[in-house]
């Protein structure tokens, strides 16, 4: 079935991925300065990172919620959830803030490291209810042809690839995998092929001791 939202559940996956790994690593140089060289690395990852969370719930605002109040009418309220996004932004632009004092003072502040981990906090609760509320409606009442609609939505809205492809391949099981390069094609194949190497340099600079 076309309807399965396994890339909305794998957003889902990198995206905790990375809260988690992301808090903990502020956490633990929460007021140390560090060189400008590895300050400059996580800002800027911090700063994707800000940017992809944003553009996948956008999407879900704008391309996911319309098709699917219209498929299912009165059985879906999704009120509670897009309250849940109005609040994320003012934590992003938190983030965003501390992202760029850590680029010019090479310090981790301790208001970023508090404000990473509250960020994470917030979206494991908010995930685990869409995920229990969302995807069994999306099963039941989107069909194939409305769920590639979402989907060609959301790729046209951008985002970008050389952060977001990556991060996915990291959650993948070997069976998404395996389905991911039978239905996305050569293009698909390259990005699996060619990004992947200069992310985890990246990552390395970021996250090593």
């Amino acid at each position: 079935m076309k309807n399965e939202p396994t890339g909305l559940l794998l957003a889902h996956r990198a995206m905790l991925r990375d809260l988690d790994r992301l808090a903990e690593l502020a956490a633990g140089l929460s007021g140390e300065r560090l060189d400008r060289k590895r300050a400059t690395a996580v800002a800027d990852y911090l700063t994707d990172f800000c940017d992809s969370i944003h553009h996948h719930h956008s999407a879900e605002d704008d391309v996911l919620w319309p098709v699917l109040e219209r498929a299912a009418g009165a059985h879906v309220d999704l009120t509670e959830l897009t309250d849940d996004h109005a609040v994320l932004d003012p934590k992003l632009a938190r983030i965003r803030a501390g992202a760029r004092s850590l680029r010019s003072r090479h310090e981790m502040g301790a208001e970023l490291a508090a404000d990473l981990a509250d960020l994470r906090d917030t979206l494991h609760e908010h995930i685990a209810d869409e995920e229990r509320t969302i995807v069994p409606l999306i099963k039941q009442y989107l069909s194939d042809e409305d769920w590639t609609t979402v989907e060609s939505g959301v790729r046209k809205r951008g985002g970008k690839m050389s952060f977001e492809v990556p991060r996915i391949l990291a959650v993948c099981t070997e069976a998404e995998l395996a389905a991911a390069r039978r239905d996305g094609g050569i293009p698909l194949a390259l990005m699996i092929k060619l990004l992947p190497v200069p992310f985890r340099r990246r990552e390395r600079l970021v996250f090593s001791a």
